[in-house]
């Protein structure tokens, strides 16, 4: 039962070693046909489907990596070393369902009422050779395990080369040097890990101050749609209050939120003519800070701050930092097709670099939305965020989902939509229907982030004008997030105690990884930002 048990759990290979002695059946495709060991096709090909898709898996050697030259980076080794897991998990498979065919075959021996009238001595031949079978299927497990054991150790200390290569920014001659081949020795591999220890990010203790540097960013702060001619929005970024309203000519401004006279919140008051007017005592402000009106007294030549405030695609940006704005903006448009369904504003209170880490993980899914949009979701062998090695963006396997981080604090994803709550191992260009997402992470505080989320469809436009469907929206978004937050609130904790939530990055983290990487790089003052080719 433990060997069963063991490889009936199997569920990731090593290099190709010798087949069962069993033959498969010429022209079927994909995994074991059952029907092909013994020859009773209908009896075995029925008792395999009262399995379940345990066994339904495809012979991945088709789909085997090709490499070209003699020599091997360490990302083709570990796409090697995937696949020999994905080969092992195949092959043991089979040897399970071998082993499950043989004990069936020695129960019909030995039943009376199915078997047919034999000769003891025909019977104990019969046994003999089926125990021999049994004894070699049991050795193929074995070998199996330890194929997977093997493959897994290897896969693990190539993820963590990867890793320590980006952790380390070590330089094209130094990756050069480390690079492996699918035949290093082990001997090789332990030199190897003595010369290279482990480098981790360190994410932890309160969170300092940011850095005048991250500020010099154009940020997107709210909807064009809910900033009305009459309207304000109030809102946070990087520990300052700041107010948005429209001027006279329509374009938007942002302003302090702190009257000049007596720090009175502004936004408590109102838009007046496209001044901004305090409710204390009515001293008005234009969208560059300047007062304008001081009823009961005397204009004096007061002035609050103001920031370079843009409206660009149904956005809403400032520039809150020291050093003077670039001119271009970047596009968060959704690709070409869709409609903007949904666009909501949360105030999250967790650190916005926190909940970065969490959108641009995916693995986590299954585990974290199992009532929401992963409900039913099964969970892969393996997990791989691909992506060019100098990019912030990349496609996730077997999720059909896109995703890029566009600095400094968005987040772009398209998901393909095919059957909800199935994974069918479809990339997004194979599925029919798409949802796109744009997150916007705007540092509020060190302990608070603004939220921007927008909805967006390829298919399905009458929905936008069903009413009401904002609230439904609405409450769907409240509960995905809400399934994060709890997590990313206990990370938020235990990283203010001390506690490193970096401590152990593995490959499917490769593009939170790389976020840090570059946040690090700007507040560090780097000439040249790592990741800037990512198209």
């Amino acid at each position: 039962m433990n060997t069963i048990a063991t490889a009936a759990a199997l569920s990731l290979p090593i290099s190709l070693y010798r087949s069962s002695k069993l033959n498969t059946k010429k022209g079927c495709r994909g995994g074991f046909r059952v029907f092909a060991v013994f020859g009773e096709e209908e009896v075995l090909v029925e008792k395999k489907n009262s399995w379940g898709a345990l066994f339904d898996v495809e012979d991945p050697r088709p789909r085997v990596p090709q490499c070209k030259g003699k020599f091997l980076d360490v990302n083709q080794v570990i796409e090697l070393a995937i696949f020999d897991i994905q080969y092992c998990d195949w092959r043991a498979r089979q040897d399970l369902l071998t082993i499950m065919l043989l004990h069936d075959k020695v129960v019909e021996v030995l039943n009376p009422l199915a078997r047919e009238y034999k000769s003891i001595g025909t019977m104990k031949k019969e046994l003999a050779e089926l125990q021999e079978e049994l004894a070699q299927a049991h050795k193929q497990v074995h070998i199996s395990e330890a194929g997977v054991a093997t493959a897994l150790d290897k896969l693990a200390y190539m993820e963590a080369l990867v890793n320590d290569r980006l952790l380390q920014e070590r330089s094209t001659t130094e990756a050069d040097q480390t690079s492996l081949s699918p035949s290093t020795s082990s001997a090789s591999m332990d030199m190897v890990k003595t010369k290279l220890p482990r480098k981790r990010l360190n994410v932890s203790g309160p969170v300092h101050q940011y850095h005048p540097r991250l500020k010099n960013f154009w940020y997107p702060v709210a909807f064009s749609t809910d900033l009305k001619d009459d309207t304000m929005v109030p809102l946070d970024c990087f520990e300052e209050p700041w107010v948005l309203f429209r001027g006279k000519d329509g374009r938007p401004g942002c302003v302090q939120n702190t009257c000049a006279h007596r720090a009175c919140p502004l936004h408590l008051g109102s838009v007046n003519e496209g001044r901004i007017q305090c409710p204390y005592h009515g001293w008005e402000y234009t969208t560059d800070g300047k007062c304008e009106k001081m009823p009961s007294t005397q204009l004096l030549k007061a002035k609050i701050k103001s920031l370079p405030c843009f409206e660009q695609e149904g956005m809403i940006w400032i520039w809150p930092g020291n050093d003077p704005p670039t001119a271009i903006l970047p596009s968060l448009l959704p690709p070409p097709g869709f409609k903007v369904h949904a666009e909501i504003v949360m105030e999250l209170p967790v650190e916005h670099g926190l909940l970065l880490d969490n959108l641009l993980d995916l693995a986590h899914a299954p585990f974290t939305h199992t009532s929401t949009f992963a409900k039913g979701w099964s969970v892969p062998s393996l997990v791989k965020f691909l992506t060019p090695a100098s990019g912030l963006q990349g496609y996730w396997d077997p999720y059909p989902i896109d995703m890029e981080f566009l600095p400094p604090c968005m987040v772009l994803s398209t998901i393909g939509i095919s059957k909800p709550g199935k994974l069918e191992g479809q990339n997004t260009q194979q599925c029919s229907t798409h949802l796109h997402q744009l997150h916007v992470c705007l540092p509020s505080s060190r302990h608070k982030t603004r939220l921007l989320y927008r909805m967006s469809l390829d298919f399905a436009p009458l929905l936008k004008h069903i009413p009401f469907m904002h609230i439904l929206w609405r409450y769907f978004a409240d509960k995905v997030l809400n399934e994060d937050l709890r997590l990313v609130l206990g990370q938020q904790d235990r990283m203010v105690n001390g506690a490193n939530v970096w401590n152990w990055p593995v490959s499917y983290d490769k593009l939170g990884v790389r976020y840090r990487l570059w946040r690090d790089a700007v507040e560090q003052g780097a000439k040249q930002l790592p990741f800037r080719n990512s198209k």
